[in-house]
């Protein structure tokens, strides 16, 4: 057995993140640090002083923002986009750096930075003081478990080195982050762009008695790190190198293995003991956090993607719902009750809010009452899942304590989130098991149930044809019931409006009562106008494989809107009525519906037995 890879300890290695607001000099600040400390090669030197020249932002003289602005658009803007890291080190510690980018549509990757971040280097500009931004970033770095921050109070030599300048900047910042829970706070003065306090102390500053940004960084305090915290490792993937060999491959995320420790696999808690860590350089006597390596088992126990190989002496938790903190990237709204995809570790599976317990205030960290989150919100919610994940709170070990939220659609990650803990309900709640199953009422019926969803904007004629594919039903003996969206507004969703919110909620319920009636055996026609892939996409997913079947009734908004057979389009037209599907509200037409009514050029009773023939023939081959 060959002995594990040099690794440098992890309490050797200060990971932090430079944040702050645009244009407060974050990456000149990170190019300062890197030049003083001796880490600039001489022909990287070479390079930013030519591309000083073009893009430099001290007039002609060398910009070491540059030394960290890596792309393109970066150095020409003078911003910073993407996240930028770079290692450096001194006699006395070597340094990870997140250049975080300061622009508020960017506050994602400035979460990304945070996310694995020790420290924080807060900047602010001496001139402007704390802004709006420097709170939302300073309320992120609470939320990622950050645990210490130093502030620099940048450009100070444009207030001329005014003591009162800096005290005030000092005494509002620390006002404000006194409830965010940061272990420490430490202010120091400097100017980046010349260098003052940065690595060696300016005499400009005689009144300042602390320490300087990088002699802060070397002495600041690094948590226990991964390798004390207990054993987790998620399966990215199962090993079957050849027939006789089967292994678990991932990267450790916290703690250390070796052979003959007794594991879990989670969540399903099966006992196991660990045979063999195997790497492509041969077997490892033991394996730490960060390290990729493939576990063996000496039982028989099976593990698949997404489950956790952990310590059976301090295993993780395990549920499908729980209280989260949550920061919302995308444009669209977070909207309550919608499905979204979550992913935790190496784990994917369905998510929903389930509720938004309060937004939080950047400015005054207030909690607001809110129905939803707009983009670089801060909320607090319970989240439900599809099913059971192993999960430790964040604050105990961030790399299974913390996850992201995936649009369904378009596979972008629209929200990042950290787990408080697991709500006490879920453990309490068990699925009772029914003498009488869906397909025994539906034999009785003689039928197979189904779930037909009528989508289609307003006018477009899904309740008249909905009513003739009843009719026809009935003639034929089989037992149906008609949901429609107008009716269910009288009674089932009569609290909801037509925000998209409340569109979302006004959907899932009419999908929960369409599910118990399909489990009756019954053929449920639902006529909803459900606007919204997303939200059709949570219906369809509810019901059994095979029993949901779309509906497009299509006709272009023109026809429908001549036809108005409520009036609607012509109160929308004159703004009495908001949010109206066509109008001001978007409606997203199915992709790949399983059948398509084109109701602009055929009368009901044809389009009905369209739909009646579509059933026919899926109950002919079995589908």
């Amino acid at each position: 057995m060959q002995p594990a890879p040099d690794v440098r300890r992890e309490r050797d290695i200060l990971r932090f993140v430079a944040c702050g607001s645009v244009d407060d000099g974050k990456s000149t600040l990170i190019g300062r640090l890197l030049f003083e400390s001796g880490n600039v090669p001489g022909d990287e030197m070479a390079r930013v002083r030519a591309d000083s020249r073009r893009h430099g932002t001290c007039g002609g003289d060398v910009d070491l923002a540059l030394l960290v602005d890596g792309l393109r658009a970066e150095r020409e803007q003078g911003i910073t986009i993407d996240v930028a890291y770079r290692s450096f080190s001194t006699p006395r510690r070597s340094f990870i750096v997140a250049d975080a980018p300061g622009h508020e549509q960017y506050t994602r990757n400035m979460a990304t930075g945070a996310s694995t971040a020790d420290a924080a280097l807060v900047l602010v500009d001496a001139e402007r003081g704390v802004v709006s931004q420097t709170r939302r970033h300073s309320a992120i770095l609470s939320l990622m478990g950050v645990p210490r921050v130093i502030l620099a109070v940048n450009k100070m030599d444009r207030v001329a080195w005014s003591e009162d300048a800096f005290r005030r900047i000092d005494g509002a910042y620390r006002k404000f982050a006194a409830d965010l829970g940061f272990a420490g706070v430490e202010s120091i003065p400097v100017s980046a762009l010349t260098g003052a306090n940065v690595a060696a102390r300016s005499e400009e500053t005689s009144w300042y008695a602390g320490e300087t940004i990088l002699g802060a960084l070397e002495a600041a305090d690094v948590p226990g790190g991964c390798d004390a915290q207990p054993f987790r490792m998620p399966v990215q993937w199962v090993n079957r190198r050849d027939s006789a060999f089967r292994g678990f491959a991932g990267t450790i995320a916290s703690g250390r293995v070796s052979p003959g420790d007794a594991v879990l696999v989670c969540p399903g808690s099966r006992e196991a003991t660990v045979a063999r860590i195997v790497t492509r350089g041969g077997d490892l006597e033991s394996a730490r956090a960060g390290q990729a390596v493939t576990l063996t088992f000496a039982e028989d126990v099976d593990a698949s993607r997404g489950d956790v190989i952990a310590s059976a002496s301090h295993p993780p938790g395990r549920s499908d719902q729980f209280a989260c903190n949550v920061i919302w990237m995308d444009e669209s709204e977070l909207l309550p009750k919608r499905q979204y995809l979550l992913k935790i570790g190496t784990c994917a599976t369905g998510a929903q809010v389930t509720a938004l317990k309060h937004r939080l205030s950047i400015d005054t960290l207030e909690r607001a009452a809110a129905r939803t989150l707009g983009l670089n919100d801060v909320g607090c919610c319970n989240i439900i899942l599809d099913r059971n994940v192993a999960f430790d709170p964040y604050r105990e070990i961030r790399k299974t304590g913390g996850f992201i939220l995936i649009d369904r659609f378009t596979r972008a990650t629209v929200g990042a989130g950290t787990i408080d803990f697991a709500l006490r309900r879920a453990s309490n709640l068990t699925k009772h098991a029914l003498a009488v199953d869906r397909s025994t009422r539906a034999a009785q019926k003689d039928q197979a149930a189904r779930v037909l969803w009528f989508t289609g904007l307003s006018g477009s004629g899904k309740s008249t044809t909905v009513n003739e594919v009843e009719r026809r039903l009935l003639a034929m003996g089989r037992h149906s019931y008609v949901l429609d969206g107008d009716n269910l507004r009288h009674g089932l969703t009569k609290d909801l409006g037509f925000t998209e919110a409340d569109r979302a909620e006004n959907l899932r319920r009419v999908a929960e009562v369409a599910k118990l009636l399909a489990d009756a055996g019954l053929i449920v026609l639902v006529s909803v106008i459900s606007p919204f892939r997303a939200d059709r996409l949570m219906a369809r997913e509810l019901m059994e494989d095979g029993e949901f079947i779309e509906v497009f009734v299509d006709a272009p908004l023109e026809v429908c809107e001549e036809r108005d057979p409520k009036g609607l389009y012509r109160k929308a037209r004159a703004g009495e009525i908001a949010n109206f599907t066509g109008i001001d509200s978007p409606y997203e037409a199915p992709e790949s519906p399983d059948l398509v009514l084109d109701s602009a050029n055929c009368a009901p009773e044809e389009l009905a037995d369209q739909v009646v023939g579509h059933l026919l023939s899926r109950e002919a081959s079995g589908a």
